[in-house]
């Protein structure tokens, strides 16, 4: 069945190393995608995600400008950043490994993205929903994302290791899903 990221109950977030001593957290606040999840079998499971590179937010304007610049993500030319998965590998009960490709910067990278279904559930309103988190680490110059300073006490101002954590809730509306049944059934 197709569902769709509810933003609303959704995160995708990340953390790096701020001049070897601490950690700087951050999410995006804009992001969209679809997932045919496969209830019966989950390997077959597939994933689309698009984030606006644009909407990052660390808390601080002048650091978020810096990050929507050419040195890193380039917004202005790369507004998007895409996960198209390539396969699942399941690893028991609630767990396993989604495999897929991560576009940065035009530039595509195989990653692996630890996944648990953390349950489902049905609402007042009809609607059935999934959740799911997902953890990965990648290092951004793989994608392009270079930019750094050293620090005069030894190391370097932005960490090369970047954690992705990210939090979904997936929705699927059976009166959307009819809808689009009727209207692909319409266009044969």
């Amino acid at each position: 069945m197709a569902y769709k990221i509810d933003p609303a109950h959704s995160q995708i977030q990340f953390t790096v190393r701020h001049m070897m001593i601490s950690k700087v957290r951050g999410w995006f606040e804009k992001f969209e995608g679809e997932i045919a999840l496969d209830e019966q079998h989950p390997e077959n499971t597939t994933v689309d995600v698009r984030v606006e590179t644009a909407s990052i937010n660390t808390r601080e304007s002048a650091r978020d400008a810096h990050l929507r610049s050419a040195d890193f993500f380039d917004a202005e030319n790369h507004p998007y950043m895409t996960f198209k998965s390539k396969r699942v590998e399941l690893q028991g009960d609630n767990k396993a490994r989604m495999i897929g490709d991560l576009t940065i910067r035009g530039v595509t990278k195989e990653v692996v993205v630890d996944v648990e279904h953390t349950g489902m559930a049905k609402s007042p309103w009809g609607t059935i929903s999934h959740g799911f988190n997902g953890h990965a680490v990648i290092n951004r110059k793989d994608w392009g994302l270079n930019w750094n300073a050293a620090l005069e006490t030894g190391g370097w101002l932005v960490g090369d290791e970047v954690t992705i954590d990210i939090e979904l809730e997936l929705i699927y509306t059976p009166e959307e899903a009819e809808k689009e049944a009727a209207s692909e059934a319409a266009a044969e």
